[in-house]
């Protein structure tokens, strides 16, 4: 057989396996309810078998629609697999809206207002009153200043920078966002961004808000931070600081919406 030939079957080949793990992941996209975990499990060694038989029956036909059932299995149940396991993160009814102390590491970065600042906390542990309780691992968290309710919110005593790792006094919900179908899905981009509740920090009390380590994590955010806050203290134009950003170090918030 000619080689170009050859390349050709080959080139089909690929592209009918990649059409089928597309086609596993649009399938499971349309499950109106989501099965329990061990059954995507399940669809997932019933892949892996299979794969096995491929590599047995080679190239030919019969080998090429075994490889496409395979990655056809392994995508719908990998993807319905991490969307069970994003779905049990969710919040806890009773944990929404009580004061609760985590420890945690600030994810990305933090993003500064005129009010107060907002960031991503990595949650390595939480409490209730002394007693450990279950948070989503990724939280949204503003820190900001004023009242809100009965408890007095405060600013950071210190500049928020990625890495850092924190002891904080937090009330969290679980996402929501505006009821308007032509606006922004506030929720569905948090589900997307695996945030699974967003919170305060609180002040006040019995809260508590204490920094345990400056750099306990995430190298490449503090060094995205560190370029970042370089051209928004170099270039006096905020508008344009903001663009530059973006473009260096992919700090998107840094944009106006209009931009």
């Amino acid at each position: 057989m000619p080689a170009s030939r050859s390349a050709l079957d080959a080139g089909w080949r690929m592209a009918a396996a990649a059409l089928c793990w597309l086609a596993g992941i649009a399938a499971q996209m349309q499950q109106p309810h989501l099965w329990p975990s061990s059954a995507y499990l399940a669809l997932c060694g019933a892949a892996l078998a299979l794969l096995a038989g491929w590599r047995r029956l080679g190239t030919h036909w019969a080998g090429l629609a075994c490889l496409c059932l395979a990655l056809g299995l392994a995508a719908y149940g990998s993807t319905g697999w991490r969307a069970a396991q994003r779905l049990a993160q969710a919040l806890p009814m009773e944990l929404e809206g009580v004061d609760l102390q985590v420890v945690g590491v600030v994810d990305g970065l933090p993003q500064p207002g005129p009010q107060g600042t907002r960031f991503v906390l990595q949650v390595e542990q939480a409490q209730r009153d002394g007693q450990p309780v279950a948070v989503p691992e990724r939280v949204s968290l503003g820190w900001y200043r004023g009242f809100d309710g009965e408890v007095l919110l405060a600013a950071p005593t210190q500049e928020l920078r990625a890495g850092q790792r924190w002891l904080l006094t937090v009330r969290l919900r679980q996402p929501h966002g505006t009821l308007n179908p032509a606006g922004f899905d506030l929720a569905l981009w948090m589900f997307e961004q695996g945030l699974r509740a967003s919170g305060t920090v609180r002040a006040g009390g019995g809260a508590v808000s204490r920094l345990l380590a400056d750099a306990a994590g995430h190298p490449v955010d503090r060094a995205r931070q560190a370029v970042r806050d370089a051209i928004l203290l170099r270039v006096a134009d905020a508008r344009a600081a903001g663009v530059l950003a973006a473009l260096a170090v992919g700090d998107q918030a840094a944009i106006d919406r209009d931009d």
